[in-house]
């Protein structure tokens, strides 16, 4: 594998990976689905609940990270308590607004704060630890590669939580599924397209 295949590897990992996404989003869906077929917001909650475990079962039989399982089932747990207090099946989704507002907010401040995120998770991953900001041109791509991040978090927000307002679940959790899987793998991958344009790694021992 080539090193620029292995970097573009390590900085899809970094950043949830496919697994990732398979545990933390699949239990979204059976939710949406089960909650569609039987108007049951306890049964629709007991199963995205149980399928998260079964995740994370799986994960430990086959000797996998289950570091995403585990952060599933807790996320589960959560967007499950918000609905279950409320009896509002839209309240699943607030965990996910919220998280998206922290996230979206902490990679703008920490961009504008010359300490972008990307640079900070990446860095040591790809060998360089922090000497990219003794970098400039490091520095910039990874601020520009930030970007997108924030503006994913911060689009999410603005398309769902209108639709949330609304009391809409179906349409909230279709837009939720259509703005997880397909715009976390465009910024992965706009992300890496901007990253490879650095200059070489000045790797540290």
């Amino acid at each position: 594998m080539s090193e620029h295949n292995q970097d573009k590897e390590t900085v899809v990992n970094a950043l949830g990976g496919k697994k990732g996404l398979i545990d933390s989003g699949i239990p979204s869906v059976v939710f949406l689905l089960t909650f569609n077929f039987r108007h049951d917001l306890q049964f629709s909650l007991i199963s995205a609940l149980a399928l998260s475990l079964i995740l994370a079962i799986v994960r430990l039989a086959k000797k996998d990270t289950i570091q995403h399982a585990i952060s599933g089932v807790l996320g589960v747990v959560i967007c499950a308590f918000f609905a279950n207090r409320s009896g509002n099946p839209s309240d699943f989704y607030i965990p996910k607004l919220l998280t998206n507002l922290a996230y979206g907010s902490a990679y703008l401040i920490a961009n504008l704060a010359g300490w972008p995120i990307l640079g900070v998770v990446l860095g040591p991953l790809l060998g360089e630890n922090f000497e990219w900001r003794k970098n400039p041109e490091r520095k910039r791509v990874y601020i520009r590669a930030s970007w997108i991040w924030v503006a994913m978090f911060f689009a999410r927000i603005a398309v769902q939580y209108p639709i949330y307002r609304s009391g809409n679940v179906n349409l909230l959790g279709t837009v939720n599924l259509a703005m997880g899987y397909p715009l976390f793998f465009a910024a992965a991958y706009g992300s890496w397209l901007v990253i490879k344009t650095a200059p070489p790694i000045n790797k540290t021992n």
